[in-house]
């Protein structure tokens, strides 16, 4: 390999947003195999970042990591820090942290639930209790992810009655309802079909500046489509690392390291 590998840590260069959260040399053992080591990333505010790398280099693992879902995994080991705002995500209890920072699996994980009961139950559990606050985020979180003029007439329904689009929206809706200043995604629309898929990176889209949205995506179209910011993984010498980060538009036009520039052209990965 002919240049280093790049990691632009200058928490400035991304348009001046300062990073929601960041990390400080962020690395992560499962047992003796290493997925990733030494990753320092800001995620600025209000945008949205795009991790992007070929499969196996650590990207859903660093996703997890930020809301501390590794620790569910007795092998793992964490090791460096993540700071969400200047607050050490390990100071937090981990039901306030996930609720600060929410998540969207690939699969949509609907509660065997009805469809109101998706979103109030979360909310109870975090100390919602008044009916008619519970009503108003229920229609606000269900209109601003498109589906409240679709169920609004059976929200007692089965959230399993729903198509797979409609129970990743409702997913969506679900996380939004706890009000999190953070969104984690890992790759939302693979699981589904090619209407379903737009639909649902169309809200991704809408969410711009009311979150900070980080969205892990092996669509290199779609990262191009909604992403303000781009950070590439790849595997070295078996273990995952940061490539390079910067806005979209640099990393896809004129990419600062040959990794980067031979994955965006579609010649590795």
């Amino acid at each position: 390999m002919n240049k280093s590998i790049i990691r632009k840590q200058d928490y400035g260069t991304l348009e001046s947003k300062p990073p929601s959260m960041q990390t400080e040399r962020l690395s992560l053992d499962y047992g003796k195999k290493q997925a990733f080591k030494d990753v320092s990333l800001a995620i600025a505010s209000g945008r949205i970042t795009a991790l992007i790398g070929p499969s196996g280099c650590g990207k859903t693992s660093f996703l997890n990591c930020l809301n501390r879902l590794t620790e569910l995994t007795p092998s793992c080991k964490v090791s460096g820090r993540v700071l969400l705002g200047e607050q050490d995500v390990q100071a937090l209890a981990p039901i306030l942290l996930r609720r600060r920072v929410g998540m969207l699996f690939q699969k949509p994980n609907p509660f065997p639930l009805s469809i109101i009961r998706n979103i109030e139950f979360p909310l109870r559990e975090h100390g919602v209790k008044k009916r008619d606050e519970i009503d108003r985020r229920v229609e606000n979180v269900l209109r601003d992810v498109g589906l409240w003029d679709e169920v609004k007439d059976r929200l007692s329904a089965p959230a399993f009655s729903l198509s797979g689009g409609q129970q990743q929206r409702l997913c969506l809706a679900r996380a939004l309802a706890l009000e999190p200043e953070v969104l984690l995604m890992d790759e939302p629309c693979s699981a589904l079909d090619p209407i379903s898929s737009e639909a649902v990176e169309d809200l991704i889209a809408s969410l711009r500046s009311r979150y900070t949205l980080l969205v892990v995506t092996h669509n290199l179209a779609q990262a191009k489509r909604i992403a303000d910011d781009v950070a590439l993984f790849w595997v070295v010498d078996g273990v995952g690392q940061l490539i390079e980060v910067g806005s979209a538009s640099q990393l896809f036009s004129s990419p600062q390291h040959e990794l980067t520039a031979a994955f965006v052209n579609g010649r590795r990965g």
